[in-house]
Parts: structure tokens; sequence; C-alpha cells
């Protein structure tokens, strides 16, 4: 199973893809891909949500994935970024409904407690659990591509423990 995981957010999209065999005792988690889009703020907002979805699109292209996933809306105290943070998620849900991959949302504490075992975990401890479980030598960077690669850690680690569950019935 090959997932794309996508951090979505205002100023820089995050992706990352991961493998992993289909089920609970198949291949361990595999590196394939990070990346983060850079949106300039000088760019109208409606240029900023076309580029997301042109390198969305041109890296779901490239990676062909079995899944994505990606993280679901949280409530925001500032109600005006909340909105723009909505618009980018929606792009990226556009962008994996045109190629008509299956996709998957997570909470944000069931992402964290998926990869590092405590929901309320921070960035730093994210990105150092991704490099372990993904064996990497380095932390992933930017924060926003160890984000994403932690969405489709969660997304694996929900479908194996699904099988699995399946399995015993």
């Amino acid at each position: 199973m090959r997932v794309f995981g996508i951090d979505c957010g205002t100023e820089v999209t995050g992706f990352g893809v991961v493998d992993s065999g289909e089920g609970p005792r198949d291949v361990p988690l595999q590196f394939r891909a990070m990346g983060a889009i850079r949106l300039t703020k000088a760019h109208a907002l409606p240029e900023r949500l076309d580029q997301v979805f042109r390198e969305l699109t041109a890296e779901l292209e490239r990676w062909r994935p079995d899944a994505v996933a990606v993280e679901e809306v949280f409530y925001s105290v500032n109600a005006k970024s909340a909105l723009k943070l909505g618009q980018v998620r929606g792009v990226a849900l556009l962008a994996a409904a045109r190629q008509r991959i299956p996709l998957a949302e997570y909470a944000a504490l069931k992402i964290k407690s998926s990869v590092v075992g405590y929901g309320l975990a921070k960035k730093e401890q994210v990105q150092f659990m991704v490099a372990r479980l993904l064996g990497l030598a380095q932390l992933p960077q930017p924060a926003d591509a160890a984000d994403a690669l932690a969405i489709a850690i969660c997304h694996i680690h929900t479908a194996q423990t699904l099988a699995l569950q399946g399995a015993r019935r």
C-alpha cells in the first residue's frame, strides 16, 4: 500500500509518501518522498490555491498512491485563518478526488497518538518519531513534510489494525 499524506497550510503545504505491505506483519514502513509547497503571501489567494492544486496533482500523478490521508478540520480562535486553511484543504481534497484516489481524514490527536503514542506531542517529537519509524538518518524537514509523513503513517497503522481485527473475526 502506498499512502500520500498531506499537511495543509496557508504558507507551506507539506506532503509525504510512505509504502507498506497490506497486512500487519508485512514489510515495514518505507519512506518514498517528501516535500513542501511554499506559498508566497504576495500572490493573491486564488493564485496560491491554484499553485497548491497544480503541484499536488503533479505529485499525485508521479507517485500514484493507493490512498491519500489528510488532517481533519480543527477549530481555531482566528476565523479568518481557519477559513483560509479550509480553502487550501478543499483544494487538496479536490486534487485527490480528481485522481479518483480514496481519501481518509484523521484528527490531529489520532495522528500524534499513532506516531508518537501521545496525542499532545510537540512537533519536534513527531519529527523524531517519523525519522525513527522510517529509518531516516536525519529529521524530516520542513516540519510540514514531517507532519505529512506522520499522517501517511497514521493511515497505514489504522489500515493494518483494521485488517488485523478483520482477520480475528
